[in-house]
């Protein structure tokens, strides 16, 4: 056999496994890995300014191109600030794998400098974490990390690496090893057709298209369903993306904070609901009384545990979404032709177009809806999307429009402030191979931008532009004190004007540039100098534009008691 440091098997094994860029900080308790890195090469490395980054950028990475994000992390601090990046992968589904320095094994009982304890810490919002106990075990815990994290429903997993056992040496031949196989999760015949059968006997179905559709690569087998049978679509915040909105059979969303009125209004018409990969969220339903109303439903998850956990379906299926939905059409082909819009569709498209939002306000300051219109209008289909939480998160849902899968990234479940810089680093290295001059843009709020600014430092560094579109309602003469954002080698004066930090400043002071706008006639203009701007430059520019401080969002207990702060379109009132 072939003998070579433990480290150097791991870097085969993490190359093997589709892995071409990994983020992370170095460390004392992790320099064996990083040595591997540098002697084994084939991935590239990003150096973050905080290890939280570092996971949200491989989160951002394996959302975008369906692998298995890596971000690294030293002995202490490094894994206990990495917790938080993994409770969003796992709350979202997302196989990431953080991997963890720790002091030398005789000393992990003893209190020893950053001994933390990061496998007890990690293992509520992880799918597995482990310590590596023995040398010869490395490659098979990194093969079983990775396996885990695909297989099922998909998630995060941790590795702890004592520093003694990863400076030895082992036998491993990668020229005769290859990843684990992966156990598909096939939905049982007969429950696939009695879906069927639920679905062709109602005269008002939706179908709810979740998370698991687009992570399950599902897209195209929900459109042949949704086409053949004729039944309209509606997707969750997670699920944007997994069927074009600009279809006629898009139903909208469904929801107190990201839905459309015509999408709640659609729901509350139906009379069976096919929910695919969604797992029933409370700002998705509401009150579950108003919710499930006298509406049967069908619910298809991969992992068994999430049917009946929010309440009991009229049918359960565990399967992949994507497995369910191709048996399901070819089941569908079999009982006879496609069927053709109904008067149920007709009701969808006539309730999509008198149940609208407004959104082409002229007034200053300008109004958040204002701004996805300009989004909408100015950014093509193709254009990858990355956004977390907050109003804007909630604006996102109601007007921002997606039409491709793994193109609208969104923190959903957990929702850190500050995802969004990180995040949109990774999902722009993720297409390095498969589509380099894609564009990707950031939209964030001037809270979140705070929190993970210095990653703007990685993304000059390393040359990653992308455009971010900030809606900052500091108004009214707020003014805060801003300190020198950490990692920056240079001292920058912050000015203040009537809105508040100048974020404009932060964005040079890290060798990015930016254009700010209060006008809602500027929007078009600067929107189209950031993405020319960002391009010539291979780094992130900013369009800061500063929306009215006191803006309303719809939002109630209930999807039948929505409060609308604006009119309809065309309302006198």
């Amino acid at each position: 056999m072939v003998q070579m440091p433990a480290m150097n098997a791991v870097v085969e094994v993490l190359k093997s496994e589709g892995v071409d860029t990994a983020f992370g900080c170095p460390g004392a308790a992790v320099l064996p890995l990083y040595k591997a890195l540098e002697e084994v090469g084939g991935i590239e490395h990003l150096t973050v300014r905080h290890e939280e980054g570092a996971t949200h950028m491989a989160d951002g990475w394996a959302r975008t191109n369906g692998g298995v994000g890596v971000a690294i992390g030293t002995s202490g601090p490094a894994g206990t600030n990495m917790i938080t990046g993994l409770y969003t992968a796992m709350a979202d589904s997302i196989p990431i794998v953080c991997i963890t320095g720790q002091n030398v094994s005789t000393k992990l009982h003893q209190e020893a400098f950053q001994a933390v304890d990061i496998v007890d810490i990690a293992a509520p919002v992880t799918k597995w974490a482990v310590q590596l106990k023995e040398a010869g075990q490395a490659p098979w815990i990194f093969r079983e990390a990775f396996r885990i994290a695909r297989e099922g429903r998909p998630g995060p997993v941790l590795v702890d690496l004592p520093l003694d056992i990863a400076q030895q040496v082992v036998e491993y031949d990668p020229a005769i090893d290859a990843p684990l196989a992966i156990h598909p999760v096939l939905p049982h015949p007969p429950r696939v057709e009695r879906a069927l059968d639920m679905l062709l006997e109602a005269e008002r179905p939706l179908i709810l298209a979740g998370g698991g559709v687009v992570i399950s690569e599902a897209a195209d087998a929900l459109r042949e369903v949704a086409e053949y049978l004729n039944i309209p679509v509606q997707t969750t915040l997670m699920g944007k993306g997994a069927f074009d909105e600009d279809s006629p059979l898009f139903a909208g969303m469904t929801g107190i904070q990201t839905s459309q009125r015509y999408g709640n209004a659609s729901f509350l018409e139906s009379d069976l609901v096919l929910a695919v990969g969604a797992r029933f969220g409370d700002r998705h339903t509401g009150k579950l009384d108003v919710y499930r109303g006298d509406r049967r439903f069908i619910h298809v998850d991969i992992e068994p545990t999430q049917l009946g956990r929010v309440f009991e379906p009229d049918l359960g299926v565990v399967s992949d979404a994507a497995l369910f939905l191709k048996a399901l059409a070819e089941r569908a082909s079999r009982r006879g032709p496609a069927r053709e819009p109904g008067p149920w569709v007709a009701r969808v498209n006539s309730l999509k177009s008198e149940l609208g939002r407004r959104e082409d306000f002229d007034s200053a300051p300008i109004k958040a809806p204002r701004v996805y219109k300009e989004i909408n209008e100015a950014f093509g289909p193709e254009t990858y999307f990355v956004t977390a939480i907050g109003l804007y998160q909630i604006w996102g849902g109601q007007h921002q429009k997606a039409h491709l899968p793994r193109h609208y990234q969104v923190c959903g479940q957990a929702g850190p402030l500050g995802w969004e810089i990180p995040a949109a680093i990774g999902v722009k290295k993720a297409l390095k191979r498969t589509d380099p001059d894609a564009e990707v843009v950031g939209v964030v709020g001037d809270y979140s931008f705070q929190y993970t600014v210095e990653e703007l430092a990685v993304a000059a560094q390393y040359d990653v532009p992308f455009v971010l579109i900030m809606l900052n309602n500091e108004y009214l003469g707020l003014i805060r004190q801003a300190e020198v954002p950490y990692g920056m080698n240079y001292q920058v004066d912050i000015h203040y004007d009537d809105y508040g930090t100048d974020n404009v400043k932060i964005m040079e002071a890290y060798g990015c540039t930016g254009r700010r706008v209060t006008e809602p006639g500027d929007l078009r203009g600067a929107l189209d100098w950031a993405r020319k701007e960002a391009q010539r430059t291979s780094r992130p520019v900013l369009v800061e534009v500063m929306i009215e401080r006191e803006a309303n969002t719809p939002h109630g207990p209930a999807i039948d008691a929505v409060k609308e702060f604006e009119p309809l379109p065309g309302a006198t009132a």
